[in-house]
């Protein structure tokens, strides 16, 4: 009986720790399994942050390069603008040196003998600057005399600088060789002259 009981006993004691043993793989391998979904999460989260950090480090440097990039389009069209307002004085100080009062005077005449050679037109007038005709009026009216050219009028302005306009019929039809109308003939036709040579040495 006690022979029975003892091994009662010991098959209580096996089964319990049987148990018990079961019972602590299962949780082991429940911590195990969660263990292993804890890194797995923590894998994932960190390949993600790693990729959206990447993704905005791509942003950040392609912001960087348009910013660059943008940055040497405004410095290029800028320094083509200060080129072209540069040659734009260079070209307006060489009209009015072309249109010194040394030289307007036979400018004019030619002008005026050449228009009335070639059109019918009457009531022909030339207005110059009121400094310009101050000074070469008398060498005009003696010159288109002697030339024939009658019926034309010399008029002053204040308001206008260098060269002279030809017109008739009291304005509504002229020619303009005014220091301004030539100097901004010549750069419309160098201006873009100028900025294909300078998109030329850009590519070179």
């Amino acid at each position: 009986m006690e022979i029975q009981l003892q091994e009662l006993i010991d098959q209580i004691k096996k089964d319990g720790v049987k148990a018990a043993e079961a019972e602590a793989a299962s949780i082991l391998e429940s911590a195990k399994a969660e263990a292993e979904k804890i890194v797995s999460d923590a894998k994932a989260e960190a390949e993600q942050t790693m990729r959206d950090a990447q993704a905005q480090n791509e942003r950040f440097v392609r912001a960087g390069e348009d910013s660059i990039r943008q940055a040497g389009r405004n410095l290029l069209i800028s320094f083509r603008e200060s080129v072209a307002k540069e040659l734009n004085v260079i070209v307006g100080d060489s009209v009015k040196e072309a249109l010194s009062p040394d030289v307007l005077p036979q400018l004019i005449l030619t002008a005026v003998e050449n228009w009335t050679k070639n059109t019918e037109a009457e009531d022909l007038s030339v207005l110059v600057g009121s400094r310009e005709l101050a000074s070469m009026e008398a060498e005009l009216l003696a010159g288109l005399k002697k030339r024939m050219c009658e019926g034309v009028t010399l008029k002053a302005s204040d308001n206008f600088e260098g060269g002279f306009r030809i017109s008739v019929q009291d304005g509504q039809a002229y020619y303009d060789y005014s220091a301004e109308a030539v100097t901004e003939l010549l750069s419309a036709y160098l201006t873009p002259k100028l900025i294909s040579l300078m998109k030329e040495a850009e590519n070179v």
